[in-house]
């Protein structure tokens, strides 16, 4: 066999060892392949492309079962949509040629799936899955030990590796509130000096927040996702009301801020009592709002917390004094009495304020009402002080009843000539206002078709570019897996001689194509140049018939060169004719050659010994089977 050939072959050969074949690593070549090797690939193959065949790879000995097996095996084949002929002989009698064929058809139809896995880029969801299945199968195999060789369910394995195994190192999925720095990756908001001071000095790390250790993890997880959610519920605002507002980000954000705080200044009015209502009425600052709730401007009392404030300095007045000139089981004694006594003092002034809260509540509720009967009335006299003023005016007309109609007559024709010259004038003036407007609504709605598009344009390109995030994320965690399996695969010798095999293939393959394109154009030329030789030909053969047909009618030497014309013309045709049917011949024998070279390779002498042999067998076979049966009936 040819070398190009050859490489082909190890290249099968791989393949079929790669699905499990036994043959040997020495071969370099299906010129050495046997029947039974080739029956066990073609068995591998069919079994990995159909799973519910159930032929078996190994080859019986008897050539009856060989036959069976043979035919089956070929059937199937032949039903996944083999495009040649194939029979028992194809594996038992024919050429390593045919052989080739076969292998390549059936290691095509393999199923890619493996291929599909590596190529296609997996999530974070996928890897996590892939990376749990692996460790599940691994932990799988490890052989279970009892609770007493484990401290708090950590089972250390091969040096440093360890995993949790059991129940008792579980823990209920628990969260606390953690504190973080806020706006650190906007250098353009404004942060209070005290606030970054107490970030930066006093504000713990997030691993010492949680009272218990392990709860840790559990509140990263529960932070991450208030904020991964809050990001994406400000997304979606964004791309909703946001881009159609025409706003920018930053506006948009303050707008709503301003309208948050309209929204709680109102609820606040709503249910604060006298003495804020002013300051309510007035525009201030929300902070300065919040801070007039912790005490009273009007009447100087001080709030719950102020006097609890107050009580705890007098307390610690009271006690100092007493330390210097007490001992200290008096003072221990005198504690426990005033510890007594306050918290008696406690239980009141907390029994008092629950009734003045309670009280306030009444009173709101009441002044409420009030305010709401007050405002009923009020429109209520206003459109009794206009009836009142219509009819007292209607009143005061009635002495000089005719005097005052006419008079009222007079204003009226006025009052229509008035509106008549109005309506001229508006009229000259209303013409070019609704030209300018119909011009200005126009522009207008073409403005806002237009700011739609870019809407919509944005809001696509903002879709875009998420996609192309996320492919980038999923290109990159592709680009580090497949490194870490490269990292892990064989790097050997096979490998890259067979890749370099296959470039040498491809990169002659290419030249062929070249040379062959290189012949097909030499072929059209020579084709297009016979065409026009021809064509040329045939009108110079019309065009001196007609001369010489012309000049035949009045000289007898013209009839006598037509005659010679005719002559050659049927001469010149059977030439070519001849020269055509000389080169169809050639073509035939050299297609016979090449026939004759491939019936050669076939090595028909030793089919034919082979066959020979394996009829005699299956006689052999039939005489044994015959004695078996007239064994038994005897």
């Amino acid at each position: 066999p040819s070398r190009k050939m050859e490489e082909v072959d190890k290249i099968i050969l791989a393949s079929l060892k790669d699905i499990g074949s036994s043959h040997d690593d020495e071969l370099i070549g299906l010129h050495e392949f046997t029947p039974q090797l080739l029956i066990e690939g073609c068995v591998r193959c069919l079994k990995i492309t159909n799973p519910n065949y159930e032929g078996s790879h190994i080859v019986p000995e008897a050539m009856s079962a060989k036959y069976r097996t043979c035919t089956d095996l070929a059937k199937n084949i032949k039903d996944l949509g083999y495009p040649g002929e194939i029979g028992y002989q194809t594996f038992l009698y024919s050429s390593p040629k045919e052989w080739r064929k076969l292998l390549m058809f059936l290691l095509e139809k393999l199923p890619k799936e493996k291929a599909q896995i590596t190529n296609e880029p997996l999530g974070t969801a996928a890897l996590m899955n892939k990376a749990f299945s692996a460790e599940l199968a691994r932990q799988l195999k490890i052989p279970w030990t009892p609770s007493s060789c484990k401290r708090n369910s950590v089972r250390w394995l091969d040096g440093d590796t360890w995993h949790l195994e059991g129940r008792r190192g579980l823990r209920n999925f628990h969260s606390v509130n953690l504190t973080v720095p806020k706006d650190t990756d906007q250098p353009d908001r404004h942060i209070p000096k005290a606030l970054k001071r107490y970030e930066h000095l006093f504000l713990p790390l997030v691993s010492d927040q949680p009272s218990i250790r392990d709860d840790l993890i559990a509140s990263l997880i529960q932070r991450n996702s208030e904020e991964f959610v809050a990001q994406q519920e400000w997304e979606t605002e964004w791309n909703q009301a946001g881009l159609a507002s025409r706003l920018s980000e930053a506006d948009y954000r303050e707008r709503k801020r301003q309208q948050i705080r309209k929204k709680v200044n109102g609820q606040l009015k709503s249910g604060v009592g006298p003495s804020q209502s002013s300051m309510l009425s007035t525009s201030i600052d929300f902070n300065q709002l919040v801070n007039s709730f912790a005490t009273d401007s009007k009447g100087g009392r001080s709030t719950r917390f102020q006097k609890t404030e107050k009580l705890q300095f007098t307390m610690e007045e009271g006690l100092g004094s007493m330390e210097s000139a007490q001992t200290e089981e008096d003072l221990r004694r005198q504690r426990e009495q005033e510890l007594v006594s306050l918290q008696e003092q406690l239980a009141s002034i907390t029994e008092s304020l629950e009734g003045m809260e309670m009280d306030i509540k009444k009173f709101l509720t009441n002044q409420q009402q009030l305010l709401e009967m007050t405002a009923t009335q009020e429109a209520r006299n206003k459109e009794l002080e206009d009836a009142y003023r219509v009819k007292k005016k209607t009143i005061d007309l009635l002495p000089n009843a005719e005097e005052n109609i006419v008079t009222l007559e007079g204003v009226v024709d006025a009052s229509s000539e008035r509106l008549v010259k109005l309506a001229t004038k508006w009229e000259e003036h209303r013409g070019p206002l609704i030209g300018e407007y119909r011009h200005l609504k126009a522009a207008h709605t073409a403005s806002l078709e237009t700011t739609g598009g870019l809407v919509d344009q944005i809001k696509a390109m903002r879709i875009k570019m998420k996609e192309l995030a996320e492919e980038g994320k999923m290109k990159e965690e592709l680009y580090r897996r497949l490194a870490i399996e490269q990292e892990r695969m064989n790097k050997g010798q096979n490998r890259s001689s067979y890749t370099k095999r296959i470039m040498e293939i491809v990169n002659n393959i290419s030249k062929q194509k070249d040379g062959i394109a290189v012949i097909l154009a030499d072929t059209q030329l020579v084709q297009r140049e016979i065409n026009q030789l021809s064509g040329k030909l045939d009108r110079l053969f019309i065009v001196v018939d007609e001369q010489i047909f012309k000049d035949a009618k009045v000289e007898q030497a013209s009839r006598t060169a037509y005659k010679h014309l005719a002559s050659l013309r049927e001469k010149s045709a059977l030439v070519l004719d001849a020269i055509r049917e000389i080169w169809q011949v050639r073509r035939q024998i050299k297609d016979l050659k090449e026939q004759i070279d491939n019936e050669s390779s076939k090595k028909v002498a030793a089919t034919l010994e082979k066959i020979s042999s394996d009829l005699q067998e299956m006689k052999e076979e039939n005489k044994q089977l015959v004695a078996k049966i007239k064994a038994r009936k005897e």
